[in-house]
C-alpha cells in the first residue's frame, strides 16, 4: 500500500475564537495523539483532506502527516471528525498514532454484491441487519469494504458474519453466527397470509357453532320415533 501523504502544519493558537479564525482561512484545526506521546496541535488545509477523502474513501484511510518544513512524518489514521450540524463541514479532526507494524481494531463497512432469489423471483424484502464489523489487522491491511455475495438468498434464508469473503491477514472480532442480512416476506404479503389465516380461524368457528343445532334436530327426531 502507498503512503497517502498529508501535508499539516503546527497550530500555535488553540481555543474557539483562534479556530474559528482558522477555519475562515479554509483551515481544519486537528490533533495528533496516541503512540505514548502528547497529543500536538496541528492545522490541516481542507481543500486537500476533502481531496484526500474522495480518493481514499476517507473511512480506516492511514494517512502520513508530514509537518511542513521538517523531515518530520508519522502514519496517523482519523480517530474522529466534529462535523458542522449545519454547513455540514469538518470543523475537527483528531488523529490517532499507529505503527505500520502493529495491529488494530476498526469497524469496516460491508458490502453486498447481487439481488437475492427471494427477492427478485419471489415478492420478499432484504433486511440489512449489521452493516460494519469489527476486525483487527496491521494498518496496511485494512480492507476498505467486506464484500458479501446475497444472490442465493431465498425468503426465510440468510447470511452471517462467517460467509463474509474476509482477506488474508485480518482476522473477525465479532462472533461469527451474527446475523448480517435476511430476507422476508414483504410486509403486503405478510399481511394478505395473517388476512387468510384469520378468515379460515373465522370458518372454523362458524362450522363449530352449527354442530349444535344438527345435534338439537337429531334429537328431535329421536323423541319422534320413540312416541
Amino acid at each position: 500500500m502507498s503512503d497517502i501523504t498529508l501535508e499539516v502544519q503546527s497550530r500555535e493558537e488553540t481555543g474557539k475564537n483562534a479556530n474559528r479564525r482558522l477555519r475562515a482561512t479554509g483551515l481544519i484545526p486537528a490533533v495528533v495523539y496516541g503512540g505514548d506521546l502528547d497529543p500536538v496541535a496541528i492545522q490541516v488545509d481542507r481543500r486537500t483532506l476533502h481531496d484526500l477523502f474522495k480518493q481514499t474513501g476517507g473511512e480506516n484511510a492511514v494517512f502520513l502527516l508530514k509537518l511542513a518544513g521538517t523531515d518530520q512524518k508519522r502514519h496517523s489514521m482519523v480517530r474522529e471528525l466534529t462535523i458542522d450540524p449545519i454547513t455540514r463541514q469538518v470543523i475537527h479532526i483528531d488523529f490517532l498514532r499507529v505503527l505500520m507494524t502493529e495491529k488494530v481494531k476498526v469497524q469496516v463497512p460491508i458490502n453486498l454484491e447481487g439481488t437475492p432469489v427471494g427477492v427478485k423471483n419471489e415478492g420478499g424484502v432484504l433486511d440489512f441487519i449489521t452493516r460494519e464489523v469489527e476486525v483487527e489487522c496491521l494498518p496496511g491491511d485494512i480492507p476498505q469494504t467486506l464484500e458479501l455475495d446475497v444472490s442465493d438468498l431465498e425468503i426465510g434464508s440468510h447470511c452471517e458474519v462467517k460467509d463474509l469473503e474476509v482477506p488474508a491477514g485480518v482476522e473477525l472480532m465479532v462472533e461469527l453466527d451474527k446475523v448480517i442480512v435476511a430476507v422476508a416476506h414483504s410486509r403486503v404479503a405478510t399481511e394478505v397470509e395473517e388476512a387468510e389465516a384469520e378468515a379460515a380461524e373465522a370458518g372454523l368457528l362458524e362450522v363449530e357453532e352449527a354442530e349444535p343445532e344438527l345435534i338439537g334436530r337429531a334429537a328431535e327426531d329421536e323423541a319422534e320415533e320413540e312416541d
